[in-house]
């Protein structure tokens, strides 16, 4: 079964320096019949103004990824970690039992534009760590590029959940598939462009939740950027 979720329907937040977009329920945007999906609770698109950002906060318990689509989000936590995370790349952090940091937005007259990922872990209480890597355009074209699973198989980040990551890049005449086990569920979220994910449509901003399948096929692309989850019941 694929239920398709638009764009529009997701909720929406502008506070002046951040305009968020939010895929399940999250802060004052909620939903009752969108809490999450499986173990997959948050998806934020952000959009940061130049000079701006999240100042220190906390967090515990919890697999956060940040992937970020333009300009550079700017780093800091009480692990010591001071980082530039720029487009192509994929940060880990898994919060444990406890993590402050802060995010920014150094750039003059650029919009830092990236979406945070939060997904419920499957160990508590765990020391907090980092872990940041990169992947150009060319390990996703056309293919679904493993970027975050529980052991880090393929060079991916690890993170500490029962729960896969994967990220494509697809136009005309690319195509890609990807088994599932029909015990778990799928989420598919199109971050541009125009995918086909089984036979439906989606344009950018939409998202395809999947259960009881045993494969996800992806064609038909026009400029589409893509992550597809693979999720604990």
């Amino acid at each position: 079964m694929l239920t398709l979720r638009k764009s529009q329907d997701r909720g929406h937040a502008d506070h002046g320096w951040l305009k968020s977009q939010h895929s399940f329920s999250f802060a004052n945007y909620y939903d009752a019949e969108h809490m999450g999906f499986g173990n997959l609770r948050v998806i934020n698109e952000d959009r940061i103004a130049p000079g701006t950002g999240f100042g220190t906060h906390g967090h515990r318990d919890m697999e956060i990824i940040s992937y970020v689509l333009q300009g550079n989000l700017a780093h800091k936590d009480s692990m010591g970690n001071v980082k530039g995370i720029p487009p192509g790349d994929v940060q880990r952090m898994s919060a444990g039992r406890g993590v402050m940091h802060s995010e920014f937005n150094h750039a003059q007259g650029e919009t830092t534009h990236f979406l945070q990922i939060w997904i419920e872990p499957n160990v508590r209480g765990i020391p907090a760590s980092y872990e940041q890597k990169s992947f150009d355009d060319g390990e996703k074209r056309g293919k679904l590029r493993l970027v975050a699973s529980p052991d880090g198989a393929e060079g991916s980040v690890t993170i500490h959940a029962d729960a896969s990551l994967y990220a494509g890049l697809f136009d005309e005449g690319e195509k890609a598939s990807l088994g599932l086990d029909p015990a778990r569920k799928s989420y598919v979220h199109l971050i541009r462009g125009e995918l086909e994910v089984n036979g439906k449509s989606l344009q950018g901003g939409d998202a395809a939740l999947i259960e009881g399948e045993s494969q996800i096929t992806l064609d038909h692309g026009k400029d589409a950027e893509v992550l597809v989850f693979d999720l604990a019941a």
